[in-house]
């Protein structure tokens, strides 16, 4: 079988390797191999995704990786789409009467990251969110400077990025066979043979799955399962300019999204690489917690559906070379927050692949390589 030959072969379609292959696709030829029949089928097209510097509290490596990504979503460059990527939303954190000093604790660490954010009165909170359940009124946090994300637009935009520079995007191409021989690599599918110097892994769920067909070492990436329901707002209730509701202690959040509301128990169980499918004892816990923090009563779920939220044990991304396979490079382990980090972590990729180091301004806001390299769960 003949065998199609490029500078970087990007093994996964989703936003990890969209962003990866756009900024690639600058400087060398890059082929993006998708195993669906199309490219963010599983964890990227199930996002709810909302621009916040908060998540995980504002853990320092994570908010880096926010903070250089935030002009990419307020000003993207020219072409890159014909419509915002983020438009403002309002956020409010929430805990019952008995739980409020989670608020307190969370406003102190805002604070420390130069997050804004306010306490609410009960008439501007129930102002902003008629449904408030009276148990959650008692405090709230309203968090500034949040934003919904587009998150079709962002990964079409990568994509279309990549195919305008000239560059390959292969559907329905299963990575079936992975070795290195002679400074190359060479990545069998169904649709061809593809040959590299540099193979980026970014299978998302599969990563280790990858690794192995190449005898390397997993980082033991954890895929965890996290339900989603759409249910529909009370009758004569507009929920369009409701904001986004995250619960302090225990993660639970919803929003309103397309004239309804969604809504996730903030599970988490793991599960084996797959097309993610939600269970009835999740869907029943988003609706409890739905109806425990608001006046709403559930009487019917519009629909629900399940993605994969990728971790290894430390919860921080893994970006850069194995040190025991040359050329093979890992892009893995974004769960929750690959979509807003998606336009940093794309060029720290591009950046180390071409061995480089960390984007400069990268550097400034405290992140070192170390921090992301896959040594740390190698040694």
């Amino acid at each position: 079988m003949t065998s199609t030959s490029a500078d970087f072969i990007i093994i996964g379609g989703g936003i990890a390797g969209a962003s990866a292959g756009y900024e690639l696709s600058k400087v060398g030829r890059v082929i993006l191999l998708e195993k669906e029949n199309r490219p963010g089928y599983h964890t990227t097209g199930r996002s709810a995704a909302i621009f916040t510097k908060s998540y995980r509290d504002g853990d320092p490596l994570i908010n880096a990786l926010v903070v250089a990504s935030e002009a990419f979503f307020k000003t993207p460059p020219a072409g890159f789409t014909d419509h915002p990527l983020i438009s403002p939303r309002a956020m409010i954190h929430i805990a019952s009467k008995d739980k409020t000093a989670a608020l307190d604790g969370l406003h102190e660490k805002l604070k420390r990251i130069n997050v804004a954010s306010r306490f609410l009165s009960r008439n501007e909170a129930r102002a902003l969110l008629p449904i408030l359940a009276e148990n959650y009124q008692e405090k709230v946090l309203f968090e500034e400077e949040i934003y919904d994300m587009d998150v079709s637009a962002l990964h079409e935009g990568f994509l279309q990025g990549i195919k305008a520079a000239g560059q390959d995007i292969i559907s329905t191409a299963e990575v079936t066979g992975l070795h290195s021989s002679g400074g190359l690599w060479t990545v069998t599918t169904p649709q061809g043979v593809y040959r590299a110097p540099v193979v980026i892994n970014a299978a998302g769920a599969w990563v280790d799955e990858v690794a192995a067909l190449a005898d390397i070492a997993p980082i033991d990436i954890h895929p965890l399962r996290r339900t989603m329901i759409m249910v529909s707002a009370p009758d004569n209730m507009d929920p369009r300019d409701w904001p986004f509701v995250m619960e302090a202690t225990q993660g639970f959040y919803f929003r309103p999204d397309s004239g309804k509301l969604i809504a996730t128990p903030a599970d988490e169980h793991l599960s084996p690489p797959c097309d993610a499918q939600p269970e009835e004892i999740d869907i029943a816990y988003a609706a409890h917690y739905l109806q425990e923090t608001t006046t709403l009563e559930v009487r019917k779920i519009d629909t629900s559906w399940a993605g994969l939220r990728n971790h290894v044990a430390d919860g921080y991304p893994v970006v850069g070379f194995d040190p025991a396979a040359p050329g093979f490079f890992w892009l893995a382990g974004q769960g929750g927050f690959g979509i807003k980090t998606a336009p940093a972590l794309g060029r720290i990729t591009a950046a180390l692949v071409q061995g480089k180091g960390l984007p400069d301004d990268v550097s400034r806001l405290g992140l070192t390589e170390a921090q992301i390299s896959v040594r740390r769960l190698k040694r």
